[in-house]
């Protein structure tokens, strides 16, 4: 055969048809139901857990990877079916019971009274044989607290009295009625993953410190900087795991307007941040003490911010939806207070239009209500949000807080860089940097810089309010003043407290007017 059809051939063979793929929302359900996380199965498929979060998303993979996530898909169905048919089994033995004649004696009635449906008795009493002793409590699959038994297999409590009582779950995630045997995996599981707590979960953070140390043999600035070396991974891993059962999905690669591109690698951010650069123009007249108060974990506290959960939308008109969030065109309103506060914009010379964050806005918005009264309204010219939720990082940011304040309370200064690490750069290479491909979400980055920005200026406004002479406000984390500032802020390096950074004197009394005039001659 000739060369070319031997290379026609080849191709042929080689051809094939792409794999099907379930629905995407299917994709997840599938993962969740086997209590896999996306770090195990991107683990499994070779690629990040981000990538497999746009999986579940919507997006498609394609060629090999593809055929990989086919493959485990498919695999999932039937190791769920296997399941589910084998639970029914179970269920179906111990509930088979005699047929009830027209009258009901009192066995029959007690029968009865074991049957799924009842008020007293939801679920059908196991039977002793299904029932096994845990040495270690785990997690009841209804309501995710430690049980200390298990029935045919799955860890829950006897006694329904002693689940601990569930929250009520969103209108879409459960049936309005209570399911007449125990509950499917693929529910009970996502449950219990609901109402876990972040303290329930295991300590990563605390783990991986401890093998840090091991493999430096206790040499603790090796260790420390291996653990900043790896802060950034380290802090993806942190976020899918703390992801587990959430409700929104994140979208790690969406679609970005140009507006929150960069026009090039060097140029300036177009988005407006409002960033404080601010001192006092004016000092009361005499000599004052100044304290620079350093505002602790103010990235850590500022993951706490609406942040949009899909792909941002485009809408025009004068009009702010507290349900959605991202950046927003306006015309700032004038500020006549930079005497004695920061302008919440910032410092910026050039008047008109500018581009500006959801914390920005809110702010702004905030200040010109009723209760503070400080300033006009903005105006609004367009926007690109989606929707959005406060507590999109709230276990992300649970986990790095409490891990912060063991820390502290245990003089452990390697987590501590560690995790201040962690947040930091988690924060400032979701942008464009090729530092994290994992995750590209600029305008999450400029919301969360953003409320940093509002924070400090809010504790300014506090300062204020409470009588002390704000002198200076600078970032995200500095703030002067001159007053008794204790009873106003708590000192400590928790993340809600202030620690000192510098005192100095500012309004000294001015040098002998004969000296002065005498240097002066001199010059």
């Amino acid at each position: 055969m000739k060369p070319q059809f031997e290379a026609i051939d080849a191709l042929l063979a080689a051809a094939r048809k792409e794999a099907e793929l379930p629905p995407a929302e299917q994709r997840r359900a599938l993962r969740e139901a086997l209590e896999l996380s996306r770090a195990q199965v991107a683990r499994a498929l070779g690629v990040s857990p981000s990538t497999v979060g746009g999986w579940e998303a919507g997006r498609d993979p394609a060629g090999d990877v593809r055929e990989r996530y086919a493959y485990f898909l498919k695999g999932a169905q039937a190791k769920l079916a296997d399941l589910d048919a084998a639970r029914q089994a179970e269920t179906a033995a111990h509930t088979d019971l005699p047929q009830a004649g027209p009258a009901t004696s009192g066995g029959d009635a007690a029968r009865a009274a074991e049957q799924p449906g009842t008020a007293d008795q939801p679920y059908p009493a196991p039977e002793a044989d299904d029932v096994e002793d845990l040495g270690v409590p785990r997690p009841c699959v209804l309501c995710g607290q430690p049980a200390r038994h298990q029935v045919a297999g799955f860890p829950q409590h006897l006694d329904p009295a002693a689940c601990a009582p569930q929250p009520a779950p969103p209108a879409t995630a459960v049936p309005a009625s209570r399911p007449s045997r125990p509950a499917a995996p693929v529910r009970t599981t996502s449950v219990a993953r609901r109402v876990r707590a972040v303290s329930d979960l295991p300590d990563p953070i605390a783990e991986v410190v401890a093998a840090a140390l091991a493999r430096h043999e206790g040499d603790v600035e090796a260790a420390t900087a291996a653990l900043v070396k790896r802060a950034i991974p380290d802090a993806m891993a942190l976020l899918d795991n703390c992801r587990k059962g959430g409700r929104y999905t994140i979208v790690a690669h969406p679609w970005i307007p140009d507006i929150l591109r960069k026009p090039s690698a060097r140029g300036a951010d177009r988005i407006w941040e409002a960033r404080p650069k601010w001192t006092r123009p004016e000092l009361p007249s005499g000599t004052h003490q100044v304290t620079a108060l350093d505002i602790n974990g103010a990235y850590l506290s500022a993951l706490k911010t609406h942040l949009p959960i899909g792909q941002l939308e485009h809408s025009t008109g004068n009009h702010h939806d507290r349900r959605r969030a991202g950046v927003h065109l306006i015309t700032p309103p004038a500020w006549e207070h930079g005497a004695y506060l920061p302008n919440p914009i910032g410092n910026r010379d050039e008047p008109g239009p500018l581009w500006v964050t959801e914390p920005t806005l809110r702010l702004l918005l905030r200040l010109s209500g009723p209760k503070y009264g400080l300033c006009e309204p903005p105006q609004i010219h367009e926007s690109f949000t989606s929707g959005a939720t406060e507590s999109l990082l709230e276990k992300f940011r649970i986990a790095l807080k409490d891990a912060r304040e063991r820390a502290l309370a245990e003089g452990d200064e390697v987590t501590l860089e560690y995790v201040k690490a962690m947040y930091s750069k988690f924060v400032s290479t979701m942008g464009e940097s090729n530092y994290n491909r994992e995750l590209y979400r600029p305008d999450w980055m400029h919301l969360i810089r953003s409320q940093a920005f509002a924070n400090l200026w809010m504790k300014a406004h506090k300062a204020h309010d409470e009588g002390l002479t704000v002198v200076r406000a600078m970032g995200t984390d500095e703030l002067h003043v001159i007053g008794t500032w204790r009873r106003v802020f708590p000192e400590g390096r928790g993340v809600f407290e202030v620690k000192v950074k510098d005192v100095y004197t500012v309004g000294a009394a001015p040098a002998d007017p004969a000296a002065a005039q005498e240097a002066d001659d001199e010059n």
